[in-house]
């Protein structure tokens, strides 16, 4: 019988002290609870000026974002290989958070595996592998067929100058 008490108490320290942790807010409202989830999964786009192109759309880290002339408006023909090269920027949870470009531009599209891909004017956004850090670009004309993308939407299909910006893998 010494024993149940014991624990009884044991249960009630320990409940109280999990309400005591609860809340440090003394206006008796209830706080909404912080979604470091949906932060982490919304995705940012964003311009900045990179290289001889001018101001062209980059993720939330600084990276530039390419658009892949063998896709059409709301389809991807991005796969296997060229995917391992070319990252889909995925749509994330909910809206993308957007800075210097117009929300009208951005859609998502469904791949063909069923996972969401964001899009500026219907086509399907990329990264490089070999852009490693803001402000490269070094994916711009690979094969011809990928472009950077300008803040107005559209791609830009400057060639790289001698600036480094490379066709290289």
């Amino acid at each position: 019988m010494r024993r149940l008490g014991g624990v009884i108490a044991a249960l009630v320290l320990g409940v109280a002290g999990l309400t005591a942790c609860g809340s440090d807010d003394d206006s008796g409202t209830a706080q909404p609870a912080a979604s470091p989830s949906a932060a982490a999964t919304a995705v940012k786009l964003a311009t900045a000026d990179v290289g001889d192109y001018g101001k062209i759309i980059v993720d939330g880290n600084g990276r530039t974002v390419y658009v892949y002339d063998k896709d059409t408006a709301g389809t991807s023909n991005c796969s296997g290989d060229c995917l391992a090269k070319w990252p889909v920027v995925a749509a994330g949870a909910g809206q993308p958070q957007l800075d210097g470009i117009d929300a009208a531009l951005v859609s998502t599209i469904t791949r063909s595996d069923g996972t969401m891909q964001l899009a500026v004017n219907g086509l399907p956004l990329y990264l490089f592998v070999s852009d490693t850090k803001p402000g490269e670009a070094k994916g711009q004309a690979v094969g011809g067929v990928w472009w950077v993308v300008g803040a107005d939407g559209r791609k830009i299909t400057t060639k790289p100058g001698a600036s480094g910006d490379g066709y290289g893998y």
